[in-house]
């Protein structure tokens, strides 16, 4: 196409051309820490989410160390209107990710807020789960949750504002006797994540399981 000749797709790290359909190229792709975790095994992410409350499993991507090209990624997919970097990046999860026997119920994603949906213009977990869902034939929620208040990035935030996390969600439909797989995108805290677990622990005999595309250790 013309505008390929023009405006060719470039990787997000060294700058190279590459192909329109990729995010970086082969090189700088073995840059990127990916994780390894298993699925249904103990990992640093569960370790971590047994602290804050009950989980079945976890698993991470990527690993989201300071100045690492998984930043660079994850700030790709939410702030440079690049909505497709979620397939990507579902690509690489499907490709490493076995729930085995494992398998859950239910995909609910972390909301937005109306007002920031609207101004991002998408929400950067909708085509990632999509994506995923249409794979292992598990159903998806967009809607589970609301999220009560609009706040800035939690990138700008500092941390006594990232632990203000009560009451920030709200459960909005019956859910019960559902293994549910909560996705975001970063674990930093966790309480974002622990806020939603415990609304979803509440409602019935739920369990729950954690994906995201990146853990910040």
């Amino acid at each position: 196409m013309i505008l390929d000749i023009f405006f060719p797709n470039r990787c997000i790290h060294c700058n190279r051309i590459i192909n329109g359909k990729l995010l970086v190229c082969n090189l700088c792709f073995e840059q990127i820490h990916f994780t390894h975790f298993e699925y249904s095994e103990e990992n640093s992410l569960k370790e971590k989410c047994k602290l804050l409350f009950p989980i079945e499993n976890a698993y991470a991507l990527m690993q989201f160390e300071q100045e690492n090209l998984s930043r660079k990624i994850i700030h790709e997919l939410k702030y440079r209107s690049r909505e497709t970097t979620g397939k990507i990046l579902a690509d690489w999860v499907i490709e490493r990710l076995d729930f085995k026997n494992e398998k859950p119920d239910l995909l609910v994603t972390v909301p937005l807020h109306p007002k920031k949906e609207k101004e991002r213009g998408y929400n950067q977990l909708h085509l990632f789960t999509k994506v995923l869902s249409d794979f292992h034939t598990i159903p998806f929620d967009h809607h589970l949750f609301k999220r009560n208040h609009y706040s800035k990035a939690q990138a700008l935030k500092d941390k006594k504002h990232r632990l203000e996390t009560q009451h920030t969600f709200s459960l909005i439909k019956n859910v019960s006797n559902q293994h549910i797989l909560i996705i975001d995108d970063v674990f930093t805290t966790g309480n974002t994540l622990a806020t939603i677990a415990w609304e979803i622990l509440k409602a019935g005999n739920n369990k729950v399981s954690i994906l995201v595309m990146a853990v910040d250790e």
